[in-house]
């Protein structure tokens, strides 16, 4: 069973429906959305239902006792994140750190347990799909991403052979998250300023947990000189570009029927994305995978 994780440093750059192609054209019956913050890629699966829904509970909040408080203010004085005001805790603002608890000099302050988001799993007759959603104001991302990685490998099928994760933007605790267990990183770039300035960041963060990525550039041609950009970065670093991908419309309307582009296969997206996936296939899953 191999773990393809499809990342990308900023937002915007097309690697949900990268991520979608590559479920339909590997054939995957085992994926996951570890985008908590704005999990979508359950759009593109509407012939799977929800089998479970449970409640995740990351860091605690502060929860005061009005009884036993002596209103020193200490707590308000010392909250770092300024969720502590007249004596009352705003639970979108608290942490959760716990600072307020060791200094009340009365013990009227508790942490409490405090559900951040939801974890939700969703099965066919073939394929099981993990992801969650975390809830406004949670911390403990991080956390919640690994708890959907758990879920799925507890439940997928054992003739599953490869495993789709679609992971966050950027390089913060999510995706560090993603990152573990992953024998793949594909990163989804764009030919901006800021495309190329983030796909770098993104880079630097996999190659310091010691995975070398495969870049692939999404909508190569609407900017050719950036795009060179990236393939020199690319070349410099020893870094694989699995492939480019045009500006296609035809994702635009895939995208609104709530489809994978790899339904498109006469399309020049989706000949492109074929064309990338396998060149994975062939250099990744087949008998001489990339060093």
């Amino acid at each position: 069973m191999k773990q393809i994780l499809i990342l990308s440093g900023k937002g915007g750059t097309g690697k949900t429906t990268i991520s979608a192609a590559f479920i339909e054209l590997a054939k995957s019956r085992a994926f996951a959305d570890c985008d908590v913050d704005a999990p979508n890629l359950h759009l593109i699966t509407p012939e799977m239902k929800i089998s479970e829904t449970k409640d995740y509970y990351g860091l605690g909040k502060a929860l005061i006792d009005t009884d036993k408080c002596i209103k020193c203010g200490i707590c308000e004085t010392n909250c770092h994140f300024g969720a502590i005001k007249n004596n009352c805790v705003n639970i979108y603002e608290c942490e959760g750190c716990g600072l307020c608890v060791e200094l009340c000099p009365v013990k009227a302050v508790n942490m409490k347990d405090y559900s951040s988001g939801n974890i939700i799993l969703y099965k066919s007759c073939l394929n099981v799909f993990s992801t969650a959603k975390l809830k406004m104001g949670s911390g403990a991302s991080g956390k919640l991403v690994s708890a959907v990685k758990k879920q799925l490998l507890n439940n997928m099928p054992d003739s599953a052979e490869t495993v789709i994760i679609d992971g966050s933007p950027g390089i913060g605790c999510p995706v560090i998250a993603s990152i573990s267990g992953a024998d793949l990183v594909i990163i989804v770039t764009e030919p901006t300023i800021s495309g190329i300035h983030d796909m770098k960041r993104i880079i630097d963060t996999t190659l310091h947990f010691n995975i070398k990525p495969l870049v692939c550039i999404n909508k190569f041609d609407i900017n050719t000189d950036n795009t060179k950009k990236i393939e020199k970065y690319c070349e410099e670093n020893g870094i694989v570009i699995s492939g480019k991908i045009p500006f296609d419309e035809t994702v635009v309307h895939a995208v609104n029927k709530c489809q994978s582009i790899a339904k498109y296969p006469e399309s020049k997206a989706g000949k492109a994305v074929k064309e990338v996936w396998d060149f994975i296939y062939r250099n990744f899953m087949d008998s001489n995978p990339i060093k």
